[in-house]
């Protein structure tokens, strides 16, 4: 081939390997598969630090066996939605992380979560784009195969145990590493006339759990704006999958730098 040709073929090259990048980055498994994975986040590697929070005479939430799988028949009707993959089926084994919020009374929202974990699952309020300042954090964790949860603050990447939030009717079951859990909870600063006081951006994370020690929370979803709660109808978007990584770019950059290398000697 003349330089041309090759010029060509290089840059066409880079283009298909910067798109194999962002599809294996943006990959959902189909939501009736049956493989269950373990221990497996479909986000990037998002970890927010290394620090761990120690809990210490904490008073415990009771849980309840929950007898049945969360589902995903209310969505879009009376319940607000949140999954990654993207509309998958929380029933259906498999690594389907799931947030359903649906308002009750005044200020109490009824969630249900569902996660795949050895550790803990968490789904997260925050009323900045910038998460992690005090964020209200709801927390379900797998204590040899049972359900224990927590409420805490997320700050600079650290989950703070306090069980201070107004949570009851909490539910949850455990089967190998996938975790589901019910609960009501009066949410902060939430009101039935202002719906600026619904919105929050939405997370979903986990981490590891051993001996009431929770471990730094890994982003499994980020909702791209704020959301209202009181919306059923709302579309939340994960803003982990929003681009390619760096990672793809550069290394669709050496290759192309390589071959011009190869094509002038």
């Amino acid at each position: 081939m003349d330089n041309i040709s090759r010029l060509m073929f290089a840059v066409v090259m880079a283009m298909a390997y910067m798109a194999m990048g962002a599809e294996a980055q943006n990959t959902t498994m189909a939501p009736n598969s049956n493989a269950t994975m373990a221990n497996v986040t479909m986000a990037p590697n998002v970890t927010m630090t290394s620090n761990v929070t120690m809990t210490s005479s904490v008073t415990m939430t009771p849980v309840t066996a929950l007898m049945v799988n969360i589902s995903m028949a209310e969505c879009k009707k009376s319940q607000l939605c949140a999954a990654k993959p993207p509309d998958c089926d929380p029933a259906v084994a498999g690594s389907c992380f799931f947030v359903s919020i649906k308002k009750s009374l005044g200020q109490i929202f009824s969630f249900q979560l569902r996660g795949v974990s050895s550790g803990y699952i968490a789904v997260g309020l925050s009323k900045t784009s910038t998460q992690g300042q005090n964020d209200t954090t709801y927390v379900c964790a797998n204590n040899n195969g049972k359900v224990k949860f927590f409420t805490a603050l997320l700050d600079k990447g650290v989950l703070t145990i306090n069980n201070k939030l107004p949570v009851e009717s909490v539910k949850g079951s455990v089967n190998g590493q996938t975790i589901q859990c019910t609960f009501s909870a009066t949410v902060p600063n939430a009101t039935a006339t202002r719906s600026i006081d619904t919105n929050y951006y939405l997370s979903i994370s986990n981490g590891t759990f051993n001996s009431d020690t929770l471990g730094s929370p890994q982003a499994i979803l980020n909702s791209d704006k704020a959301v209202d709660l009181n919306d059923p109808n709302t579309t939340v978007l994960n803003s982990l999958n929003s681009a390619p990584s760096a990672f793809c770019l550069s290394q669709a950059l050496l290759i192309l730098i390589g071959v011009l290398g190869m094509m002038m000697l």
